[in-house]
């Protein structure tokens, strides 16, 4: 499927290019109504010619390590700069999907990023949705990447 495709290809940039750090994607699960564990979830909002929503997913020990990458210091708690990485990672990979889905003559617009953190987060809603999971690993662990979508 081409957007499982354009979120490995985002998600790659964003590491490469942004993080400097190693990620190596798995198989990608679509309309499986798999739980996700997570201790942080960024979600941002799509609409125009595919509405819906993408998450980023990730345990606490992998969602440290990416900010702390990211901002070349130790990280030791979800705190609000963790919150602030992810949901730029979210914007990010989100931005890139825009971008790969604007080479097929598709607009998309894009919210702004919101960030929760808890100890098991599940998204629901947009009735008649397709799903897409991209998970991904890093030295510490597995994060996901999430898409729900409706092609308008």
């Amino acid at each position: 499927m081409k957007l499982a495709k354009y979120i490995q290809e985002a998600t790659s940039d964003v590491f490469a290019s942004m993080i400097f750090l190693d990620i190596e994607p798995g198989e990608v699960l679509e309309n499986e109504d798999t739980v996700l564990e997570s201790n942080i979830t960024s979600m941002i909002g799509l609409a125009g010619d595919l509405k819906g929503l993408l998450a980023v997913h990730c345990p606490g020990e992998v969602a440290m390590e990416i900010t702390g990458s990211m901002l070349g210091m130790e990280v030791k708690e979800l705190d609000e700069d963790v919150k602030d990485a992810i949901g730029e990672i979210a914007n990010m990979v989100a931005g890139g999907l825009k971008t790969a889905l604007a080479g097929e003559g598709r607009d998309i617009q894009l919210a702004i990023p919101t960030a929760i953190v808890g100890s098991s987060v599940r998204t629901s809603g947009l009735s008649g949705a397709q799903r897409i999971v991209v998970p991904f690993r890093t030295p510490s662990g597995d994060f996901s990447i999430e898409l729900k979508y409706i092609f308008a």
